[in-house]
């Protein structure tokens, strides 16, 4: 048996978990709605305040698929109660970022400013060197997250560029004069 998969999902008050024909599972909450249609093998059941995800049989597919089901409806739930965000830093002699109403203005050291649109239900903030990105859906934050990063990775050597404030860099030694 999945050790995630059988664990029970709470739901906090305020919260509204339905489930429609076809595995269609729609969470409301006090930030949003979310709705996702989840594979029709798996059972998903709402018991008092709570949501419970079993699987049919033990086929490999099955056993991959309780997990998973059962952790993106606990997403779901803690997104519209709570909200995701991921923190970005950027480091760098002349790299700096703004907002531009729902634009996100990099200066990465490109001849050009490297400019990004919000996504629908992501914000983004600047304060000096460090980019918030908020959201209630886990994976457009992470998503977007990485695509800022994207722009311009962190380098080994001096630790140039932008990383998420846990992210730990690998750093190397440079070049050794010849003697």
């Amino acid at each position: 048996m999945s050790r995630i998969g059988k664990l029970p999902i709470e739901v906090p008050a305020g919260v509204t978990v339905t489930k429609a024909e076809g595995n269609v599972v729609t969470v409301k909450g006090p930030k949003g709605t979310l709705t996702r249609t989840f594979d029709s093998a798996m059972n998903i059941t709402l018991e008092d305040n709570q949501v419970l995800v079993t699987r049919p049989n033990d086929l490999k597919r099955n056993r991959s698929l309780h997990g998973l089901t059962r952790t993106l409806v606990s997403n779901m739930v803690e997104g519209v109660t709570n909200g995701f965000n991921k923190v970005l830093e950027i480091n760098g002699v002349g790299y700096r970022a703004a907002k531009q109403g729902k634009k996100l203005v990099l200066s990465l050291g490109y001849s050009h400013p490297v400019e990004m649109e919000d996504p629908e239900g992501i914000t983004s903030v600047v304060e000096g060197n460090k980019i918030t990105i908020s959201g209630i859906n886990k994976e457009h934050v992470g998503q977007f997250a990485a695509e800022i990063r994207t722009k311009r990775p962190p380098e080994p050597y001096k630790g140039k560029g932008i990383k998420y404030v846990d992210e730990i860099i690998r750093r190397k030694e440079g070049k050794t004069g010849k003697k």
